[in-house]
């Protein structure tokens, strides 16, 4: 089937047409056949890159033509910005939701195509963001993580609230690996298209001594190393691919990138200079290893990783320059960095409480699908790499011909339900008992238990909570929220951690920052670091100093979950005291994504913990509010006069302060020329341009507005 044929601009098929794309796919001629351009829900179950994104992309410009409005939901950010990408400069305006969670991000309504993750978009529902009731397509990418604990929950509801707002809604949901795709497309009362069909051949083996045992025969492999996955992955070289590593943890990626560099040691001058580039960006022992292991041709990748290494990282992979990446599975969970053979080595993975436990098909099946890259690579291998002779048959079994596992709501816990039935009700989607199971009744759970008995226990637990909390009135049946409880949905903070917060805030007369600071990594919103052995000694010693400063007990019922949370809490506080990334990361044995990622998460809680003060204790709204810039920065309380003009950070704050100019005021006296000699002139003119104006040129604090205020302000 021709493109061309196609219901869809003459721009789009010019596009493709360039890129040599004029046919579709065996699996892409189904889902027209199946309804695409006729507003038919599809769920789309194929191998990865057998086009799925092609044919949402098609859907998405022919509803555009009919004056549509098109919602494509990601799991990850990173996905989103790829995707953001990918969709633009093709004559529709693309806009991506990210940011604070208490906006309404209304001005995304003027593009054609919003790209955002779940949790954003629930977020933009419990705002009454306007223009999310005129979307007439939705895509819903990796929608096989309604299956997530973490996360299934809130796809889940997004997707039912989604379809209560617009009944007549088309959506295209996009999977690789569902082992019951027709329980999911029955709920969605979709199509079905399922295929194995890919657009290179996948073989997939198991690796054991240099042997490669594949379904329909054997592959011998040279063996210079006495390391199997070494082996392999110069074999890949060998033969002009590429290859990604699969490993278990990231200092097994950060190990096998080290002995894969010195194994391989390239002779590229632009290799050369990718390594200088990733040098640059190093400030911790880390990132210089990940520099030169660059410089060789191999890499690591990792959620340890500052957002920059890894795009220099990906984008190396993808001009062909890095030969080989060693990565934990989070590379698999989305981005697009095929390669010629993927190596699944560490199929055992650590669990608490549990041990080594095998990781599920469905993860394998992510990852083998990076195998192989259409346009480019004339098959794609997967292989799994035997620790003994016996194990062959065993992974062929479990992995290689093993169905992907059933997915299944994950709704039905009472900490997921808490949060969106207080969502509910504060968005006026429910106004009753009865409304509320009604609105349940739709979920993909009750689609697949066949009854919400169960369900209506769950409920009755969850409005109690949130009736004795005062975030709701429950009368005779009857469902409200209070402004609190409003409030804290708009904030998209757990219920049960807003309480925590207001509590504390009530409860405690002697202001402590580190208090809030252990009080938010308490919380069950707060993404708390692992506590080793060695780090309990630190810690029992900072407990014993500080007791009078901390506002959380220890209890032996969660004595880990207390050292999590301070482990975190004491991070945060260094990070306050402009202590340096490469101190940080050696002190508390973490990357530099990870002090992004903690900055990020309690950044936010501090800020909802300041709407909380507000509204109940207003005395404590100052002090967190600048705790909350304290974290944004980065910078101890002196400097946070500077930091309020744009384009002065941590960095340039502390180089000025230590120029004895500690304030606005002081950068008027000290005059540009001396500015200039100590920040650069072009830095010093926009500063100067900023003091100039009316307003000082100071940053937006978050609190006072100009003009009306939007509901979501108070």
């Amino acid at each position: 089937m021709k493109i061309e044929s196609l219901p869809v601009p003459d721009h789009l098929v010019q596009y493709y047409r360039e890129r040599g794309i004029t046919d579709l796919y065996p699996p892409q001629e189904e889902c027209i056949e199946a309804g695409l351009f006729s507003d038919a829900n599809l769920l789309i179950a194929i191998p990865t890159a057998s086009g799925k994104t092609l044919v949402a992309e098609m859907a998405m410009h022919h509803h555009i033509e009919e004056k549509g409005r098109c919602l494509y939901i990601v799991p990850l950010k990173a996905l989103a910005s790829e995707k953001y990408d990918e969709f633009s400069g093709k004559q529709a305006s693309v806009g991506i939701a990210t940011g604070d969670y208490d906006r309404r991000d209304e001005y995304l309504g003027q593009n054609a195509i919003i790209i955002a993750t779940s949790e954003k978009v629930d977020s933009l529902l419990r705002n009454a963001t306007h223009w999310l009731r005129e979307i007439s397509l939705l895509v819903v990418d990796e929608v096989h993580l309604i299956d997530s604990e973490d996360r299934g929950a809130t796809l889940e509801m997004v997707i039912t609230k989604l379809r209560t707002l617009n009944p007549g809604m088309q959506i295209i949901a996009l999977s690789a690996t569902i082992g019951n795709p027709e329980a999911l497309a029955g709920w969605l009362d979709a199509a079905l298209i399922t295929s194995e069909w890919r657009p290179v051949d996948l073989r997939e083996g198991v690796c054991y001594r240099g042997t490669v045992h594949f379904a329909d025969g054997e592959k011998e492999i040279a063996t210079p190393s006495k390391q199997e996955d070494i082996n392999l992955f110069l074999d890949t070289i060998a033969e002009g691919g590429q290859c990604l590593v699969f490993v278990g943890s990231r200092k097994n990626a950060e190990g096998f990138a080290k002995r894969a560099a010195s194994a391989c040691k390239l002779d590229d001058p632009r290799l050369a200079e990718l390594g200088r580039e990733l040098e640059a960006a190093a400030e911790t022992d880390m990132g210089k290893v990940l520099a030169a292991c660059a410089a060789n041709g191999a890499a690591f990748h990792h959620a340890g990783l500052s957002k920059k290494q890894r795009h220099i990282v990906e984008r190396g992979f993808r001009e062909n320059l890095i030969k080989v990446i060693s990565s934990t599975p989070t590379l698999a969970a989305g981005l697009n960095l095929p390669a010629r053979r993927v190596v699944v080595r560490d199929y055992l993975r650590f669990q608490a409480g549990e041990g080594m436990r095998p990781i599920p098909v469905r993860e394998y099946r992510q990852m083998a699908g990076r195998a192989g890259r259409p346009h480019l690579d004339p098959y794609g291998e997967a292989i799994l790499i035997a620790k003994e002779r016996g194990a062959v048959e065993d992974l062929f079994a479990a992995y290689i011909e093993a169905p992907a596992e059933d997915i299944h709501s994950k709704c039905a816990s009472e900490s997921a339900l808490t949060t969106h039935i207080l969502s509910l009700v504060a968005t006026g989607f429910v106004s009753s008992s009865e409304d509320l199971i009604g609105f349940l009744e739709k979920t993909f759970y009750v689609y697949q238990k066949k009854n919400s008995r169960y369900l209506s226990r769950i409920v009755d637990s969850v409005l109690e909570f949130l009736n004795s909390a005062e975030m709701i009135t429950d009368v005779g049946g009857l469902l409200h929220a209070t402004s609190y409880g409003t409030l804290v949905s708009r904030l998209y903070i757990n219920p049960r951690g807003a309480e925590m917060i207001s509590a504390a805030l009530r409860s405690h007369e002697h202001w402590s920052e580190i208090g809030l600071l252990q009080l938010l990594c308490s919380t069950p919103d707060m993404y708390t670091l692992y506590v080793r052995k060695q780090d309990l000694p630190v810690l029992e010693q900072f407990v014993y100093a500080h007791e009078d400063d901390l506002w959380m007990e220890f209890s032996w019922d969660d004595g880990e979950g207390f050292f999590r949370s301070l482990k975190t809490a004491m991070l945060i506080a260094d990070w306050m005291d402009e202590v340096g990334e490469a101190v940080i990361c050696e002190r508390y044995n973490v990357g530099p994504g990870d002090i992004y990622n903690a900055v990020e998460g309690i950044g936010w809680l501090i800020h909802a913990s300041a709407r909380i003060a507000r509204m109940e204790t207003p005395d404590c709204a100052g002090p967190i509010r600048e705790t909350e810039l304290r974290v944004k920065h980065g910078i101890k309380r002196e400097l946070l006069p500077l930091i309020s003009l744009r384009g002065i950070g941590r960095v340039r704050a502390r180089r000025l302060f230590n120029n004895n100019i500690t304030s606005p005021e002081a950068l008027r006296t000290a005059g540009i020329e001396r500015v200039s000699i100590i920040l650069g002139q072009k830095i010093a003119e926009s500063i100067f341009a900023q003091l100039d104006r009316p307003d000082g040129g100071g940053e937006d604090d978050g609190y006072e507005t100009t003009g009306q205020k939007t509901l979501s302000f108070f």
